[in-house]
């Protein structure tokens, strides 16, 4: 099957944005990639082609971060998202992507304009003390991660949710979330490879792509690593807010 050259004009900029994130820049960013590129072709092969690409990115990510990490949130949030890949896997075939996007989206902004009062109850003399962690919301918010990003390319949002009342310091922050979804997106390999999305002219679509990845991967991580955390949460607080709200549209306009 002949590759359409047409189809790099929206794969391009789709991997840019989603290369940005990858390096550490928030989730908000990686939810344009899927939309862009499907204006190219069927939302379906957007998210096949662009997956193979995540996995590079990751290793990038990895190599980048590897000193950061925070250890105790993966082991929380992990088994969840396992969990939560494997009911996406069995019942992808019945569950509407957009009342799940709906539901993932409202939440998060509903998050996000906590963070912002709060932010505002601090500069009027409160004091908000970072998050424990705690089983019951990691689990849950953990599996939400894992199912989302199974189902609708919609993991980052929930593992913000949790991750960022902890108050890490960013770069531990982003070490373990580029550890979580890079674990992630190797599992969901497998199952996509099942249901036929990885052929050969995806493959060979995704791998031109790679060299810009890379790039754009290693880009987002320089800035990331240059944020001060009082620069870094607000940035991260606004991405989680912008990746909400477009999910949130996405979710009613599927409706309407």
């Amino acid at each position: 099957m002949s590759i359409d050259p047409t189809i790099y004009y929206a794969a391009i900029p789709a991997v840019l944005l989603v290369g940005l994130t990858k390096g550490g820049m928030g989730e908000a960013l990686a939810l344009m990639g899927v939309p862009l590129l499907a204006m190219a072709v069927p939302p379906v092969q957007a998210a096949a082609i662009l997956l193979p690409i995540l996995v590079v990115m990751d290793w990038v990510s990895l190599w980048i971060w590897r000193k950061h990490n925070n250890r105790q949130l993966l082991k929380m949030m992990l088994p969840g998202a396992l969990l939560g890949i494997a009911i996406g896997w069995a019942t992808s075939a019945y569950v509407p992507r957009d009342a799940l996007r709906l539901i993932i989206g409202l939440i998060t902004v509903l998050f996000v304009l906590r963070y912002f009062y709060n932010s505002w109850r601090v500069r009027h003399g409160h004091v908000i003390e970072p998050k424990p962690h705690r089983l019951v919301p990691a689990a849950f918010f953990g599996t939400l991660s894992g199912y989302g990003s199974f189902v609708a390319h919609a993991g980052g949002a929930p593992f913000q949710v949790y991750g960022l009342p902890l108050k890490l310091p960013p770069r531990d922050y982003t070490g373990a979330a580029v550890r979580f979804f890079a674990i992630l997106n190797l599992i969901k390999l497998g199952p996509y490879f099942a249901l036929g999305q990885l052929d050969t002219t995806n493959l060979t679509i995704s791998a031109t792509l790679v060299p810009l990845a890379i790039v754009a991967t290693a880009f987002g991580g320089f800035m990331v690593k240059r944020m001060k955390p009082e620069v870094f949460y607000p940035f991260m607080y606004s991405m989680a807010l912008i990746a909400g709200t477009k999910l949130v549209y996405d979710g009613i306009l599927a409706f309407i």
